[in-house]
């Protein structure tokens, strides 16, 4: 509690601006309190200046930096302490468990994407064909690659060091594979299918007359077809150009999908957290306390990698998020499990070992179904 210091009479928290009630959420005050003992605003009625602005902001500033210290501190050299204060009361010296995964999360895909946009460095991916798939220049030294070029010709690219010399041949065309034949289904005839096999026939017969006439106008399209113009059917036909773009732009689509994975994951950890509660179901901690362990461990992840990016950076590898990923993680994650349910050694390996395989199989379900998600509303 906060002494009775003596202030300035022009300050906010003098006397004579002191009231009865508060101004935010109406308990009674009693004229000696500086602050709401239910909400601990500050009990004044002096009108903000210039100056009470500037003071109240640099000392919220403060507070946070506060917190912010103690959390980045504990979080990184006390496994699975920061848990067990927090859930034990010490709240305040904390930031929100939340609120930090987060912000420290969201932070380092925006650092990543800045780094790798405004990077000087040459890209060390040379694209050799139509499909976009990158192939590194170091796997083909002194090789030589021939491919048709769609011309009638037989390209060589001869690589040796840094030069590329490109030799045409001509050569006899070859014959093109028959097109994959349009099947029509109606509408009456996909509704004598069950929903799963229904929605797979008509995206499936949506694509290939997509591809077959280029018709991007789902109304156009559907009238075509004779198929209901609904806004589930539209819906159905317009994913064809998403795909386009995904197909267009393969790593365009992957950025899309790593900026969300904060979300994924904040909506991944209850899902998670329920293995926590059945296999310390004998604990005295709850659901949500065992959420608040799981968010501490990815909230350590991401700022670890957030100060691997520098060095990785300068060093054009992630040697030092890699080490964070295979070794770090998994000692601290064991570590963090020991610190924070204090179980013996033997117990809490066996538990570690049935988290990490629970962790693996349900996140690459839980990421196949953000997969589609994603691609849905691309």
């Amino acid at each position: 509690m906060e002494t009775n210091k003596p202030v300035k009479s022009n300050s906010r928290k003098a006397f004579k601006y002191r009231q009865t009630e508060c101004l935010n959420c109406g308990q009674s005050l009693d004229l000696s309190d500086r602050y709401c003992s239910y909400c601990s605003q500050l009990n004044t009625s002096k009108q903000l200046s210039v100056r009470d602005f500037i003071s109240e902001f640099v000392g919220s500033i403060l507070v946070y930096d506060s917190r912010l210290r103690y959390t980045v501190k504990d979080l990184l050299f006390k496994p699975g302490t920061i848990t067990f204060n927090y859930v034990g009361g010490k709240r305040l010296k904390y930031a929100n468990p939340f609120r930090f995964f987060l912000s420290v999360s969201i932070i380092y895909f925006l650092l990543q994407g800045l780094i790798t946009t405004f990077s000087s460095g040459k890209s060390p991916f040379l694209n050799l064909n139509n499909n976009g798939n990158p192939v590194s220049l170091d796997s083909l030294q002194n090789k030589n690659l021939t491919f048709p070029n769609g011309n009638g010709s037989l390209d060589t690219l001869v690589i040796s060091g840094n030069t590329f010399k490109i030799n045409s041949d001509t050569i006899a065309e070859t014959p093109k594979k028959t097109e994959k034949v349009f099947e029509y289904i109606s509408e009456t005839d996909l509704d004598t299918l069950d929903w799963s096999n229904r929605l797979v026939e008509r995206f499936s017969m949506y694509r290939d007359f997509y591809k077959l006439h280029d018709i991007k106008n789902a109304d156009v399209a559907l009238d075509s077809l004779k198929h209901r113009n609904t806004s589930f059917n539209r819906w159905v036909y317009n994913k064809n150009s998403a795909f386009d773009r995904i197909a267009d732009d393969p790593f365009g689509f992957l950025n899309y999908m790593m900026g969300k994975t904060p979300f994924f994951l904040f909506f991944f950890a209850p899902f998670f957290a329920f293995f926590f509660w059945l296999i310390y179901s004998k604990s005295k901690y709850t659901y949500m306390e065992h959420m608040i362990f799981i968010f501490h461990i990815f909230s350590f992840l991401f700022l670890a990698f957030l100060i691997c990016l520098i060095p990785d950076t300068f060093l054009n590898d992630g040697v030092f998020s890699g080490i964070v990923f295979a070794l770090i993680g998994p000692f601290y994650f064991y570590k963090a499990l020991r610190n924070f349910y204090k179980q013996n050694r033997l117990i809490t390996i066996i538990k570690f070992v049935f988290l990490n395989i629970v962790f693996w199989i349900s996140s690459t379900f839980a990421a196949l179904v953000f997969f589609a998600i994603s691609a849905a509303a691309y």
